[in-house]
């Protein structure tokens, strides 16, 4: 893996912001019910990229602030999000979020807390958090067995990408959720969601992935036609389904 891992995906910002998943309805839905969220509430999207779920939460009407490390990733979420007024850039990792002390009311990171997740980080969580504030660690977890095409395309991942088994954050069930949370304690929610892709998007999605090799190199060609020939084996009228099962594991911190 790389020493730095947030460079990973400096070349691959335009694939992610047209193909990656977005997030169900139900999952806002949640958190503002849990977290007692209002017209007021105060959110840092940690480890925010190119704005997905930033977003999806000022779609809401939340002050967000996205903290972003990744300097292309970040300039991607403020050319689509700057028209917001409750739209702030942080320019800054998970561990120093440079936030005043007991500022934030709920804390998300999608996608991404498999990164970060270290006891500075939840050091710091602690102090950003206002009392009773929670972390929200979010995931859309591809299903990798619900038919044929996705066990294939697992497989393909396995033995075709770069280090798919080390970085493949559906190894969450490796994270010690009971030590960062406080006291341990935490709920788990989990909703399904689903992506159509036509050859294109599908192709997209993949390289997307920071494990894929990338675009236009020899393992990237190499990849791309067992890519192709999946979706040729596997497509109804020209589409394949992506599934995924969207995670909350929520707490205070």
């Amino acid at each position: 893996m790389e020493a730095d891992p947030t460079k990973r995906f400096s070349d691959r910002v335009d694939n992610y912001v047209k193909y990656r998943p977005t997030y169900p309805p139900e999952v806002l839905d949640y958190l503002k019910t849990e977290c007692n969220l209002t017209s007021k509430s105060v959110i840092a999207d940690v480890g925010a990229g190119t704005g997905i779920f930033t977003k999806l939460l000022l779609d809401k009407g939340y002050e967000v602030f996205a903290v972003e490390p990744n300097e292309q990733m970040l300039q991607s979420a403020k050319e689509q999000l700057s028209g917001y007024k409750n739209f702030n850039a942080v320019n800054t990792g998970a561990e120093c979020t440079e936030l005043p002390n007991e500022s934030i009311d709920l804390i998300v990171c999608a996608q991404s807390f498999h990164w970060f997740s270290n006891d500075n980080t939840r050091v710091e969580f602690s102090h950003i958090l206002k009392p009773r504030g929670k972390a929200a660690l979010i995931w859309n977890n591809r299903v990798t067995d619900i038919d044929q095409f996705s066990i294939e395309y697992d497989a393909l991942l396995k033995n075709d990408s770069v280090d798919y088994n080390k970085v493949n954050h559906q190894n969450i069930k490796d994270l010690d959720f009971k030590v960062f949370f406080k006291d341990g304690k935490y709920e788990v929610k989990k909703f399904p969601n689903v992506q159509v892709f036509d050859e294109d998007g599908l192709i997209g999605r993949a390289f997307s992935s920071s494990y894929v090799p990338p675009q236009g190199s020899d393992e990237g060609e190499v990849f791309l036609k067992l890519l192709r020939e999946l979706f040729a084996k596997y497509n109804e009228n020209g589409k394949i389904n992506f599934h995924y099962q969207t995670e909350i594991y929520l707490g205070e911190v």
